[in-house]
């Protein structure tokens, strides 16, 4: 059965809670094995991340899902210092044709998560990654709705600046994500 590793940025616990979500999602599904990988700013230096242990963990994964809160429209700084620190992932072609996806917060309602989402997927499609979308269309627009901002490229979370637990319909929303990602993972490796 597949394993999925879940690589994510998380500065106030949002995100974490997210990336717990899809990892519940993806541990769903029989025989699926996840390992989340916290990105922490001990490895980054002169702004590269370094960490042999974790490209270890993502080199033996059949899925890989990115989480970041949304800052000024785009991925966190350290998901960046992450994104260059894996250049030599890329030149080897070390994560092609495995599964992708990705998922992100903000305290906007839109935020420009979009645009986060869209600068993950390319940065999968230049490993030669497969990207699976979220494939769930949104329940209504309330905090307990599943994908209640209407999003497909991934899910796409959203807390007001004195949340401290993210809404029902986001987990469920990453909870569902999860789930597609390890079915889709296990479709593939057979």
């Amino acid at each position: 059965m597949p394993s999925v590793a879940i690589v994510y940025f998380s500065a106030q616990g949002h995100t974490h809670q997210l990336a717990e979500a899809v990892a519940e999602g993806a541990k769903g599904i029989a025989g699926t094995t996840v390992e989340l990988i916290r990105l922490v700013g001990t490895d980054i230096a002169e702004g590269r991340w370094k960490n042999d242990a974790a490209v270890a963990k993502l080199a033996a994964a059949d899925a890989i899902v990115f989480g970041t809160p949304t800052y000024m429209g785009g991925y966190s700084a350290q998901m960046k210092a992450f994104i260059d620190g894996c250049a030599g992932v890329w030149f080897q072609q070390g994560w092609k044709d495995k599964i992708a996806a990705a998922f992100t917060h903000s305290m906007g309602l839109s935020g420009d998560k979009l645009n986060t989402l869209q600068s993950l997927l390319v940065n999968a499609m230049q490993h030669g990654m497969v990207w699976v979308g979220l494939g769930l269309l949104a329940e209504g627009t309330g905090p307990e709705h599943a994908n209640r901002i209407g999003a497909y490229l991934g899910a796409m979370a959203q807390t007001d600046g004195n949340q401290t637990e993210v809404n029902p319909g986001d987990r469920k929303t990453c909870v569902h994500l999860g789930k597609r990602v390890a079915e889709a993972a296990a479709r593939w490796k057979r």
